[in-house]
């Protein structure tokens, strides 16, 4: 059961995308005030939602938030940045937080970019609309204390998912990439090979193949700029790829030794 957090935040999200909306329900049922600005115009759903939306990336940082929120495609993230005037920062010691699926790339990126006073939180909420739709209670999320030095800020958003009952697991953003590559970076791509195949129910499904049918589904979902950005922007991508490849070749050898055998 969730309960408000005893302080509130300002919160300004940059992309206001399915991820970001999902996120800025919770966020407005705990009492935190949001605005929000993104390439495409969402006015009408920030009307909807008591939002105020900016077009324009100056008036959007006209507002004193306590938070930058960068809810960007991991493909986009570079040019987003570079639109952001910094200059126009309110705050001295902004926190800066990504929810991208990779880490190593935006705190990266982002410690090149961002003002030295400003703070930079790297987090990876691992649940979206669909799993986290009943609740995030015992659902994990990632976070990276890159840069901080106003502890009362990142407490408190980080106190947003413990509220709601998150699995807080503090992980480095190389460690982060490091396990992601191996299961999020790899269950996309068993998915995009089950949909090249056209895999679908029939009369007969055992128990293991509606799994893989709900596995493609879930999988294709998601766009390919994000299973693009999980390969491109990862650097333990490849050799996963590498392990699979060489999976199914062992596979398909010892399917043709035993064939070789009879």
């Amino acid at each position: 059961m969730s309960s408000s957090p005893t302080k509130t935040l300002r919160i300004g999200i940059i992309g206001f995308g399915p991820f970001a909306r999902f996120l800025a329900a919770t966020m407005i049922k705990q009492g935190h005030t949001l605005t929000a600005t993104s390439r495409s115009d969402h006015s009408h759903l920030c009307t909807h939602l008591g939002i105020p939306f900016f077009r324009e990336m100056d008036t959007f940082f006209d507002a004193d938030n306590d938070v930058i929120l960068l809810c960007t495609s991991i493909l986009s993230l570079s040019e987003v940045v570079r639109s952001i005037p910094f200059h126009r920062l309110k705050r001295q010691t902004t926190l800066f937080v990504d929810v991208l699926s990779v880490k190593q790339y935006p705190r990266d990126h982002l410690l090149q970019v961002l003002p030295p006073e400003s703070d930079l939180l790297c987090t990876h909420p691992m649940f979206g609309p669909e799993s986290g739709k009943d609740g995030w209670t015992a659902l994990p999320f990632v976070y990276d204390r890159v840069r901080i030095r106003d502890e009362d800020t990142c407490s408190r958003f980080l106190q947003i998912f413990q509220t709601e009952g998150c699995r807080m697991v503090a992980m480095s953003c190389e460690e982060h990439d490091q396990l992601a590559a191996r299961g999020q970076f790899l269950t996309h791509t068993i998915g995009r090979i089950l949909s090249e195949m056209e895999i679908k129910s029939t009369g007969m499904d055992t128990k293991g193949f509606q799994t893989l049918v709900q596995l493609k589904e879930n999988t294709i979902k998601d766009s390919l700029d994000l299973y693009c950005g999980l390969f491109m922007h990862n650097k333990f991508a490849m050799q996963e790829l590498r392990n699979l490849e060489l999976a199914f070749l062992t596979v398909k050898q010892k399917l043709l030794e035993k064939m070789e055998d009879k």
